[in-house]
């Protein structure tokens, strides 16, 4: 039987950044299909009481710095903790990675994600603009002048609004989030306890 787990992503998070690449390979040694589901991380926010960073108690927001570079010296993984163009509006991206799904396939669209991620967290770019888009798609060897135009047709929207629909049904308020067998888990830092349902799925924990 074909293992699948649903892998809702916002690109501008930096906890996506962190934990795409390990989540990825745990996937592929436990021959888990990945579902990837861009969502509109905001419309999620507004259904489920959660907060953009400017509007949090500034506690929560010294905290999370303190998170990102506890995690970054952790895992490894370079991290500007206050990157020159963050907070930034996601739509744009997400819709090129959901264009890039439909044109290329999962495996092109995560390869996508995860160079988006990389350019605002680690390279100071800013991934809503439309030039820096269709230059990471391209390094990629995609069209990135006909994903872009593809980013903004009906079509991709509406994938794009039924990946949202999904999460909500999902209960998802943060990201990224990945559904196994039914269950939910929240973060990167829930890396571990998947791997564990991946293993049991599979039968081989021990």
């Amino acid at each position: 039987m074909s293992l699948t787990c649903d892998y809702f992503v916002a690109p501008p998070s930096p906890y996506v950044y962190m934990g795409q690449a390990r989540f990825v390979e745990l996937a592929r040694r436990y021959d888990v299909q990945i579902q990837l589901k861009p969502m509109d991380i905001g419309r999620i926010f507004a259904g489920s009481g959660g907060l953009p960073l400017a509007k949090r108690a500034p506690q929560r927001q010294a905290y999370r710095l303190v998170e990102l570079a506890r995690w970054s010296r952790y895992l490894g993984v370079p991290l500007n903790l206050e990157p020159k163009y963050f907070p930034v509006a996601g739509d744009p991206a997400a819709r090129l990675i959901v264009a890039a799904q439909l044109a290329h396939g999962t495996d092109k669209a995560l390869a996508l994600t995860a160079a988006i991620s990389t350019a605002l967290w680690a390279e100071e770019r800013n991934i809503a603009d439309e030039a820096t888009l269709q230059a990471i798609a391209d390094s990629l060897s995609l069209d990135g002048a006909s994903l872009l135009a593809a980013s903004k047709t009906a079509g991709v929207q509406a994938a794009y609004d039924a990946n949202t629909d999904d999460a909500e049904r999902a209960g998802v308020f943060g990201a990224p989030w990945f559904v196994f067998d039914g269950q939910p888990y929240w973060g990167q830092d829930r890396l571990d306890f998947l791997e564990r349902a991946f293993a049991d799925a599979q039968g081989t924990r021990r």
